[in-house]
């Protein structure tokens, strides 16, 4: 598995079992920029660094969320980003890459796309794959 290019802005996009592979041999940080009420309702990857991209209710920025990476990437390490369907974490990595470091995007979230009934999880995503997560 290799990451493809990206959009634009960032240094491309993988899969959530890359990602996975990349965390677990210590390459990469996994930060989930989910908001804290996703995170606290919907599940969690446990050892994910939670740093919402924005804050729900209103869907205000992260004022603290430039500091945040910074942090995680320390000493060079890459981050891959997690969000619910893979639009917001495209956002958060080109905001990371604008800081000069090394972030990528998951494929299809946190929950994936939604079927055909507008229901989420059943078509790809991280839960689908069956890559860890808990739920409160």
């Amino acid at each position: 598995m290799q990451p493809r290019e990206g959009q634009g802005g960032y240094a491309g996009d993988v899969s959530p079992q890359l990602a996975w592979q990349w965390v677990q041999q210590g390459e990469a940080v996994l930060v989930d920029v989910r908001t804290d009420a996703e995170r606290e309702w919907v599940g969690f990857v446990p050892g994910a660094l939670p740093v919402a991209w924005k804050q729900w209710p209103g869907m205000a920025m992260n004022a603290g969320f430039d500091e945040a990476v910074r942090a995680a990437a320390d000493g060079g390490r890459k981050l891959v980003l997690l969000c619910r369907s893979g639009v917001r974490s495209v956002a958060a990595a080109r905001r990371a890459t604008e800081l000069g470091l090394e972030a990528y995007n998951i494929l299809e979230g946190f929950e994936g796309d939604p079927d055909g009934h507008g229901q989420r999880g059943r078509k790809g995503g991280w839960r689908y794959h069956g890559l860890p997560w808990r739920q409160n």
